[in-house]
């Protein structure tokens, strides 16, 4: 073998090994896991599935099941099982000792596609971390054979001293990498509470991967974020200035796609991006027609919005890709069934007047309007109004100064003592 040969890139050849209880959820299954495969480089040889209401303790498939999938890798000549699911440590080692070759789950496919898309320093804080947390309780695993003999001739002490240096080190880096996140944290809320001084609502695009929601983001915003069709291709939220009709304006945030099962030390690892959701007055929720099984990925999306505590926002859901729908009467139907909704191709710009309408009525549901009287000694007021809001009507009167504006709430809260109601 030459030299470099030798440097050449090792090719990922994989067996997938499909876990899903429900049959009409395959379809599915097999077409997010293999769109995980290719954003992660790896070339899909063939597949198995397994249904289980529950993994099994060693294995997680059962041992019949992982003879099966070692008897394919073997004969398709891949050199990696993917599992999808998330498996224990336990469960990995046992599987790749029977299969002979790497194993790995759905976890470590998403946060490998993760590293490779974050380039910002709070995207690398946050994969970082969530590598570290995954590998945490696979690291203990690997010494469990030490752990059970607990000493004894040959094997006092290096086992258990490895384990628990290894342990301090990953405890530590986990620590360090909290710290430097809590810091990155503050940062941008320090950046939410400048903006809040504007007089825009905060709305965050959300939506299962692939949706859209970078294509319609640069259309509404003039990004230029990649909008790729592949998983996961925006990690960083991205914030922009948008100006609407008639005056009004929001400030818009995209945000890091979600997907079924999203692992739950992921979300944890991602909360500063993915709390840009909770902080937000409302959600555009992107959804993608094109996609049979799209109610699923709205399902996903709407668990995923509860785990973060941001299920009651209001909500104006977007159904994009219409221009990919065989029938044009559907995008009509859906609109007329879901409430707040309408129906839009971000890439082509088709229905994007409506989506304008659409988000002025629920700017104008958020700003509060007013009636009040401002005292002369006041007047700094008046200059707050039109900062951060929209005077509509304005008189000098004796008493004072007549205003009629929408206002953001918090200045809403502010002016109320001077309401003309008291």
């Amino acid at each position: 073998m030459s030299k470099t040969e030798s440097l050449a890139p090792l090719v990922e050849k994989a067996v997938l090994v499909y876990i899903n209880e429900d049959e009409s959820e395959d379809t599915v299954v097999e077409e997010e896991l293999a769109g995980l495969c290719e954003a992660a480089e790896v070339e899909v040889l063939a597949g198995i599935r397994q249904r289980l209401e529950r993994p099994y303790k060693s294995t997680y498939v059962g041992t019949g099941k992982a003879q099966e999938v070692a008897n394919l890798a073997a004969e398709s000549g891949a050199n990696v099982v993917i599992i999808d699911g998330e498996l224990s440590g336990i469960q990995l080692r046992n599987l790749a000792e029977k299969c002979r070759m790497k194993v790995i789950d759905r976890t470590q496919l998403i946060l490998d596609i993760f590293a490779r898309r974050a380039k910002t320093r709070e995207g690398m804080l946050q994969v970082e971390l969530a590598q570290l947390t995954y590998m945490k309780p696979k690291l203990m695993s690997v010494y469990t054979k030490f752990e059970r003999q607990k000493g004894g001739i040959g094997m006092r002490g290096p086992g258990e001293t490895k384990l628990e240096t290894d342990r301090r080190m990953v405890n530590d880096r986990i620590s360090r990498l909290g710290e430097e996140i809590e810091e990155v944290k503050r940062h941008r809320a320090q950046q939410r509470a400048s903006r809040r001084k504007h007089p825009f609502p905060f709305a965050s695009i959300v939506g299962y991967t692939s949706a859209g929601k970078s294509t319609l983001m640069n259309r509404m915003a003039g990004t230029e974020l990649l909008a790729d069709a592949m998983p996961f291709a925006t990690l960083d939220p991205t914030t922009r200035k948008v100006d609407l009709p008639e005056g009004y304006a929001l400030f818009l945030t995209d945000t890091v796609g979600f997907i079924r099962n999203l692992p739950t030390n992921l979300v944890a690892a991602f909360q500063s991006t993915l709390e840009e959701a909770t902080f937000a007055d409302f959600l555009i929720h992107v959804v993608d027609t094109s996609v049979p099984a799209w109610d699923i990925q709205v399902d996903a999306v709407n668990d995923t919005l509860k785990h973060l505590g941001a299920e009651d926002k209001p909500m104006i859901i977007v159904f994009n890709k219409i221009d990919r729908l065989a029938d044009a009467t559907t995008a009509r139907r859906l609109v007329a069934e879901w409430p707040n909704s309408v129906a839009i191709s971000a890439s082509l710009g088709t229905g994007m007047n409506d989506l304008m309408k659409a988000l002025v009525r629920q700017v104008q549901e958020l700003l509060g309007g007013v009636e009040i009287i401002i005292p002369y000694n006041e007047q700094s007021i008046l200059q707050e109004c039109y900062d951060y809001g929209r005077v509509k009507e304005i008189e000098y009167r004796e008493e004072g100064i007549y205003v009629r504006a929408e206002l953001v709430h918090e200045l809403a809260e502010k002016v109320r003592r001077h309401s003309v109601r008291n």
